[in-house]
């Protein structure tokens, strides 16, 4: 890409520690079927202590690749950064341990071009097929994905590890609030900021990656935990904001969830799944409970 030329996509990844998952994504970004002039990548690294030079050097030949460094603040504060560094029309975001498909990009931009000022929200499959946990945690998001995204054009949930948006609109109004700490609810507050600044999204399945999370029973239950915490930060935000109290959703909702494995065909690990989000949503209240006694 020469320096006249202006990126159409900015992918913005940011990463802590994890430079062989870093590698395995960017190798991916390198496999795309969208024109390789008419997108950036920029790495942020959230104060890692070692930064990956050697896993952006290797994909430089192949990608326009940035690498930014930054004191340790959380993903939200990467993710911010990188957009302000962003030269694309609209930026893409994913995560380390995530791999678009070759059609991520394609999908984005065919979207873009019906519904230029939506936020795009792709589908996330799970790549650890043999990791229960990984298999529980992304059933629980495809499952929010359908109940909260079934209306074309009126989405109302999106996760930033699969995530498109205008540029100049995901600045215009401040883009992740840094004042969320780890990677627990910043999506779902910048989600509610972007309905709330009369903004849509679009749910866009087509745009497909491919999440390779490892997780045992000890960092699933801390994941859902710091969920709930996260939600009990988002409660806060919301409160400072003056908006009306998030309606708690209907019993069946919770049944609907615990009855969504069998529906998805897996067989006898069908009942076993079902459990572990049961678990997931008790570590969520635990952790929303945790922080709603000591004041966050």
């Amino acid at each position: 890409m020469t320096e006249q030329e202006t990126p159409f996509f900015s992918v913005i990844i940011p990463t802590y520690a994890r430079p062989g998952p870093l590698a395995a994504c960017l190798e991916s970004l390198t496999r795309t079927g969208y024109p390789r002039h008419r997108f950036e990548v920029i790495v942020v690294d959230d104060g890692s202590g070692n930064p990956p030079e050697a896993v952006v050097d290797a994909c430089r030949d192949r990608l326009d690749v940035t690498l930014m460094v930054q004191p340790h603040a959380g993903p939200a504060a990467a993710r911010n950064a990188g957009a302000a560094h962003a030269r694309g029309e609209y930026l893409a975001f994913t995560d380390d341990d995530c791999l678009p498909s070759p059609v991520w990009l394609l999908a984005f931009a065919s979207r873009f071009a019906k519904v230029p000022g939506h936020a795009l929200t792709g589908r996330t499959l799970n790549a650890l097929t043999g990791n229960r946990y990984a298999t529980a945690s992304q059933l629980l998001i495809s499952y929010l994905y359908a109940y909260y995204n079934a209306e074309p054009g009126q989405g109302r949930f999106f996760t930033s590890n699969n995530l498109a948006l205008p540029a100049a609109e995901f600045l215009s109004i401040g883009g992740f609030d840094t004042t969320f700490p780890r990677a627990s609810a910043e999506d779902r507050e910048l989600c509610d900021r972007w309905l709330q600044s009369d903004h849509a999204i679009t749910y866009a399945p087509e745009a497909l990656i491919y999440h390779a999370h490892a997780l045992t029973l000890r960092t699933f239950w801390r994941q859902h935990f710091n969920y709930g915490r996260g939600a009990f930060h988002f409660h806060k935000i919301r409160a400072a904001r003056d908006q009306e109290r998030i309606k708690v959703e209907p019993l069946s909702f919770y049944w609907d969830l615990l009855r969504y494995p069998v529906s998805r065909g897996l067989g006898w690990r069908g009942p076993h799944i079902a459990m572990l989000l049961a678990v997931s949503q008790i570590a969520n209240t635990l952790g929303f409970f945790r922080d709603s006694l000591i004041g966050g």
